[in-house]
């Protein structure tokens, strides 16, 4: 990333700060199931703000996906979340909402992508009409000036030879086609937040760019915020104004995306850094990160993450580390920023990335 990129990113990020269109407070879901209950987000909290692109990124069974549908209302029937969790968006606590409520709301206000859109289309509807339908339902509009619409949007989001199409079904089109619709339906109704869980997963890189860009550039054409859901780091470098970093139901690190990418703090954030090709990575040179996530059924005490660091120091299996702050927008919840750790040198390639945000920050200066 050049560093002209990254001021004009870090000016991009302060200016959004203290405008928050959501906050999450202490969030915790639990899912009573036949083999007890899996704590599957634990105290978690962030703020949206407006206009902005929040990336939360982890390994799969972090609590991404579970985070979204909850802000969704969509979670399963088994969901447990406690009287202290806090989802504000408006001035009101989503989590208060009743289910007729909630439908004047999902697709209207907080709209969502799903990672596959094969399953996220009615296949006994023509997609038209699925596009059309959230103008029916929340703008109150004739089904000929919805159709219409439907039309614009569906050129609107790239799709070719539009009126030719809008009568086919979702059988009839390629994945990144029916992607595109997908995209074309959550922002049917303007949306003022929308939540891209992994959109691009199941697609291949030229189509997966491709959509990307058109989500940046109708976020650019609405001012609409975004909650981008992924475990892929690269996609965030060229997405996110900020970046929450989940494991094990936990936020472990947050910042912008630039703090994230160079000045890294958690061990757990190394790992997932050193895991991502770049063009100069080495053939061979890629890491894993050693062991698996643990179980949220018994969530380990302390450090969740401690059995598979090894920075992890004795603390760490005994007590939780708080967060440390580390700028005015940068915090991360490890023992390693207490005053009192022993200091640690960490991989090469991380040092790598402190260096170059040493450069940027001589650049500020």
């Amino acid at each position: 990333m050049h560093l002209t990129h990254v001021r004009v990113k870090i000016k991009r990020c302060a200016n959004m700060l203290n405008n928050p269109i959501l906050k999450v407070e202490n969030l915790h879901v639990n899912f009573n199931t036949y083999a007890g209950t899996v704590q599957a987000i634990r105290d978690v909290s962030f703020d949206l703000n407006k206009g902005e692109t929040l990336a939360i990124v982890g390994e799969s069974g972090s609590g991404k996906s579970v985070t979204t549908k909850t802000l969704m209302g969509l979670n399963a029937k088994n969901a447990a979340i406690p009287d202290n969790s806090r989802l504000l968006f408006k001035d009101r606590n989503l989590l208060d909402l009743t289910e007729n409520e909630w439908q004047s709301v999902r697709g209207n206000e907080i709209a969502m992508i799903f990672q596959d859109p094969m399953t996220s289309l009615d296949p006994t509807m023509k997609i038209g009409m699925q596009i059309a339908e959230p103008l029916i339902k929340h703008r109150q509009m004739k089904k000929e000036d919805a159709l219409a619409r439907a039309l614009e949007l569906m050129k609107g989001v790239g799709i070719p030879n539009a009126e030719e199409h809008i009568n086919d079904y979702p059988h009839q089109w390629s994945g990144g086609m029916r992607q595109r619709a997908v995209v074309a339906i959550a922002l049917a109704a303007d949306p003022e937040i929308l939540i891209a869980d992994e959109p691009t997963t199941a697609l291949d890189v030229t189509i997966q760019a491709q959509i990307l860009n058109l989500m940046k550039q109708l976020q650019e054409e609405t001012a609409s915020s975004i909650i981008f859901i992924t475990h892929d780091l690269g996609v965030v470098a060229g997405m996110a104004d900020r970046v929450a970093v989940m494991y094990a139901g936990k936020i472990v690190e947050y910042g912008t995306v630039d703090e994230i990418f160079f000045n890294p703090q958690h061990p757990y954030t190394w790992g997932l850094l050193n895991s991502m090709p770049t063009t100069d990575t080495e053939v061979g040179s890629l890491e894993a990160i050693p062991g698996t996530p643990p179980d949220l059924l018994e969530p380990p005490k302390g450090d969740a993450f401690a059995s598979r660091n090894v920075y992890a120091l004795a603390i760490d299996s005994k007590e939780e580390p708080p967060f440390f702050k580390v700028s005015d927008t940068h915090y991360a919840a490890t023992w390693l920023l207490d005053e009192r750790a022993p200091k640690v040198t960490p991989p090469e390639k991380i040092q790598k990335r402190w260096a170059h945000w040493q450069e940027i920050q001589g650049q500020e200066a």
